[in-house]
């Protein structure tokens, strides 16, 4: 046996392994998912809260996430928090715009998630993951909710783009798409210009919730989902309608004004070198009657679903 061959053999071999390119490298991402928990506002948030991660022990994603709208620091829903804590595996926040409710600043938002800031990334199985913060002020004295991204995360989130080896996926609370934040146009145009030069780092998708809407649009090469909502359908004060009881009414206020969802909605969302991005579905029905049968405006009949439709997207 010629063993010098041999050993020529063995470390071409080795080398060529070593320097694999990323796209040759990557493999199957799997994360866990859900949006618009609203512990504030639902009685049975933390049982929600529950199955999803009982589900996630079986399911075993490679990590999980949730989009926002989620808990505040107040310490009488710290059971949210804890439910959250206890799961062993990988886990990630988004900032949505009611984790400041209550007085709570983002500061204190940021702490309770043992958050640095409330815009980062992180890399898994060959993908970029970008997280987006859409709750910044256009000008310091703007009042109520916002929903902007102001020119220092823009710059950053340009850098972060350059930086990324495999394809890209934003999360964010607020969307990027037709329906997200106030300057979504000025988004979608550096994502579509950095596309137009990257080779496999490419923007595949933007992931977002805030909407409570079950929806997918492909907008020049880039899938924008709207994850729909844990646990309900915002209705407003003008179709208020008792589903529970006056007991849950008298504890959580808000929940009157809501259309609820009778299961908890998550997802598992599969996203495949190969080109697809695979969601699983899960459907539920309304707690008492659907917002038509209380007179609500059916503009967006398509997406008002208590459900997570599946789907397969492609994407190249």
């Amino acid at each position: 046996m010629n063993f010098s061959r041999v050993r020529s053999i063995l470390i071409a071999t080795l080398l060529t392994g070593l320097y694999l390119s990323p796209a040759l490298a990557q493999k199957k991402v799997r994360f866990g998912l859900f949006t618009d928990l609203h512990i504030a506002t639902m009685h049975d948030g933390q049982s929600r809260l529950q199955s999803f991660m009982d589900s996630m022990k079986t399911a075993r994603p490679d990590f999980i996430i949730e989009l926002g709208d989620f808990n505040t620091a107040a310490p009488k829903y710290s059971y949210g928090f804890e439910v959250w804590d206890a799961y062993p595996g990988e886990k990630y926040h988004v900032i949505g715009n009611h984790e400041m409710d209550g007085g709570t600043s983002l500061q204190q938002a940021l702490a309770r998630r043992n958050m640095a800031s409330a815009y980062y990334s992180f890399e898994k199985n060959g993908f970029y993951f970008i997280v987006l913060d859409g709750n910044e002020k256009k000008t310091p004295d703007v009042k109520g909710y916002q929903e902007h991204i102001n020119p220092a995360q823009i710059a950053w989130l340009k850098t972060e783009l350059s930086k990324a080896k495999g394809p890209i996926v934003i999360f964010s609370h607020q969307g990027l798409g037709p329906d997200g934040i106030d300057n979504s146009e000025e988004l979608r145009s550096i994502l579509e210009a950095h596309n137009a030069t990257a080779r496999k780092n490419k923007v595949i998708a933007n992931f977002y919730g805030h909407i409570h809407y079950d929806r997918a649009e492909k907008i020049n090469d880039i899938w924008y989902v709207c994850i729909n909502s844990m646990s309900y359908k915002w209705l407003g004060e003008e179709y208020g309608h008792v589903r529970y009881s006056d007991e849950v009414d008298k504890n959580f206020k808000w929940i009157k004004y809501t259309a609820p969802y009778r299961d908890p909605l998550f997802t598992v969302i599969e996203i495949s070198p190969k080109g697809t991005i695979t969601i699983a579905g899960k459907k539920s029905v309304w707690v008492g009657p659907s917002p038509k049968e209380v007179g609500y405006p059916q503009k967006n009949q398509a997406y008002d679903v208590p459900e997570i439709r599946p789907r397969t997207l492609r994407f190249r």
